[in-house]
């Protein structure tokens, strides 16, 4: 009866949150029956949440290792606002600009992995110092306002990087599908991923079984930035407008659903497709809310409470597994040690 139990609750706590999804839509669908279940609000959800949910995936990278990327959300901002500076102020494609962008966020992410293994900071105080100088840096760039494009706008090649849409889907959509597939396949399949996983659990017992685990997290925080960087190069095309102010409120969703997302498929562990579950279910919400006409403080409110829970459900199912674990390894025990006495 207990391992009955014990199986419907982990089935529960493994699948708690795409049900969730399913509720939160059906509940604002009934609610809002002419708007919100509509192909024209799901494109919408899907066009708005792209930038969101990359960051998220890029958030959790570092996260698998036990690290904190601070600066992520100004890294965004630095990034949009080198695109549309260049953009506006140069020759260049914006195929070159994008990747110096991406490039220069990398090697920021470079930075904050050196500060926190070789210098052995705190990698909350050492991303939010680093965050503080590319904010800095950002409003260096643009004097403190804002860039605008000319009147011939920007070219379209890029705003298409946003604005296209493929089988009926934005293109975003795609990007996301794209990013959780490879970060699937690198964390549950490839060595490093596993690497990662066990520098995240165990960091000493990593080191004793050969993991290079400085390099493995200065890499994690180099993904992480890499993927910032594009998503800041998406964001300058959907806003077409450089703000260094921007990239700060990215954050808190983005930690939000990457916290959120380690208390369902895998359960204690943070993981791709929990992180696109726990996205979607930030989306749906935010999504009704504005549609049922809340003020503006709604959504941070509801990205701030969905934090504390989903730091809550994410301390629960590590202890939750690691009682798991430790139950397994007594009745194993119990096992060997009841055969050695019946030989």
């Amino acid at each position: 009866m207990a391992s009955v139990k014990e199986s419907i609750g982990l089935k529960i706590g493994t699948f708690g949150l795409p049900i969730l999804a399913v509720v939160i839509f059906v509940f604002f669908s009934l609610i809002l029956p002419e708007t919100y279940p509509t192909a024209s609000n799901l494109q919408a959800i899907l066009s708005n949440q792209s930038i969101p949910a990359l960051l998220a995936l890029a958030a959790m990278i570092p996260i698998v290792t036990a690290k904190f990327d601070l600066s992520m959300g100004y890294s965004l901002g630095l990034s949009h606002v080198i695109v549309m500076y260049f953009l506006v102020n140069s020759k260049w494609s914006w195929q070159v600009i994008c990747l110096i962008a991406i490039i220069g966020t990398s090697v920021v992410g470079l930075v904050n992995g050196l500060l926190v293994e070789f210098a052995q900071i705190d990698s909350f105080i050492a991303t939010l110092g680093t965050g503080s100088v590319l904010y800095a840096l950002s409003g260096w760039i643009t004097g403190g306002g804002r860039i605008v494009p000319p009147i011939e706008g920007l070219p379209v090649g890029f705003t298409n990087l946003m604005n296209a849409h493929f089988l009926g889907l934005p293109i975003g959509a795609y990007y996301i599908i794209a990013l959780v597939f490879i970060l699937v396949i690198v964390l549950e399949y490839l060595p490093a991923g596993r690497g990662l996983y066990v520098i995240g659990s165990n960091p000493r017992a990593a080191e004793l079984i050969g993991i290079p685990k400085r390099r493995y997290v200065i890499l994690a925080f180099v993904a992480s930035s890499a993927i910032t960087g594009f998503a800041g190069c998406l964001l300058a095309a959907q806003q077409q407008v450089g703000n260094p102010s921007i990239g700060s409120e990215y954050l808190l969703p983005a930690f939000v659903g990457a916290l959120l997302g380690s208390t369902t498929i895998r359960l204690g562990r943070a993981n791709a497709l929990g992180t696109l579950v726990a996205v979607a279910i930030l989306a749906i919400g935010v999504a009704g809310i504005q549609q049922l006409g809340a003020d503006f403080w709604a959504t941070p409110l509801f990205n701030g409470l969905t934090l504390l829970a989903a730091v809550g459900l994410a301390g629960y199912s590590a202890r939750r597994r690691l009682k798991s674990g430790a139950e397994a390894s007594r009745k194993l025990m119990e096992a060997t040690t009841t055969n050695n006495q019946q030989k």
